[in-house]
């Protein structure tokens, strides 16, 4: 069975101090973690290192950084290599977040240079796709999404695909409150399977972990984690908020 996941992306949250108190409140929680799941904390730069160490006697539980950039080293003020991050033995990266795609420019063509800068350096990309609202009411939504996922990773061989993490986040319920039914959750993330499984076959796409964000929370975890083709998800402003996140955690399948 392919792994279930419960990813927590931070963004731009949390000072040291709080980044502090609500890891130390997650490993209060004392979640046992069974092999086919897992939990990953994107928290933001500065706490990665931190992070690491409290959860290195956690298991089932991986960090992860929320971008990198596509060059290894050079002249890029402000930037974080995959290279850094495989240094400090950080586990997964996330690619392609709506937000870096809307508020930062970032094209599918940089975000397939990301991934293989990331698989160069050992570490675990999490692939973000996901529609706005306007192609949402167009009805185009499967098409935008497969246009994502075809330009960002079928330039990778099969072996690479193999264990791949998705999340398919709709934008039009990013920290809206809106949320995607957990039946339009299923149907699109199905469809994502099956773009995979004409392109790789059907033993990789259902390998690949395809994760549902978009206003996750404990109230709702469980019915969307119950859908078939939905393998836990990536999670805001509930992963935040210690109880909440422990709750969706123990709604993984």
């Amino acid at each position: 069975m392919r792994k279930q996941i419960a990813a927590a992306n931070w963004k731009m949250n949390c000072t040291l101090q709080q980044a502090n108190d609500l890891l130390d409140g997650l490993i209060k929680e004392n979640i046992s973690i069974s092999p086919d799941r897992e939990v990953i904390v994107a928290v933001p730069f500065p706490y990665l290192m931190m992070a690491k160490e409290k959860l290195k006697n956690s298991i089932g539980f991986k960090v992860a950084a929320q971008n990198c950039y596509t060059k290894f080293s050079s002249a890029f003020t402000g930037e974080v290599s995959a290279a850094m991050l495989e240094s400090i033995a950080v586990d997964y990266v996330i690619i392609g977040h709506s937000e870096r795609r809307e508020i930062f420019g970032e094209d599918n063509k940089m975000l397939a240079q990301k991934v293989d800068a990331c698989l160069s350096n050992n570490l675990k990309p999490i692939f973000c796709c996901g529609e706005p609202l306007q192609i949402r009411e167009n009805e185009t939504q499967n098409e935008y999404v497969e246009t994502q996922i075809k330009e960002g990773l079928f330039h990778l061989q099969s072996d690479k695909m193999e264990n791949f993490v998705v999340a398919y986040e709709p934008i039009w319920a990013i920290g809206t409150g809106k949320t995607a039914t957990a039946e339009q959750a299923q149907e699109m993330q199905q469809h994502i399977r099956n773009v995979f499984k004409e392109k790789y076959g059907e033993a990789i796409a259902q390998s690949i972990s395809i994760l549902y964000g978009g206003s996750v929370k404990a109230s709702n975890a469980k019915e969307i984690f119950s859908k078939p083709d939905v393998d836990g998800g990536l999670v805001g402003g509930a992963s935040l908020i210690v109880a909440e996140f422990a709750s969706i955690i123990k709604s993984l399948k």
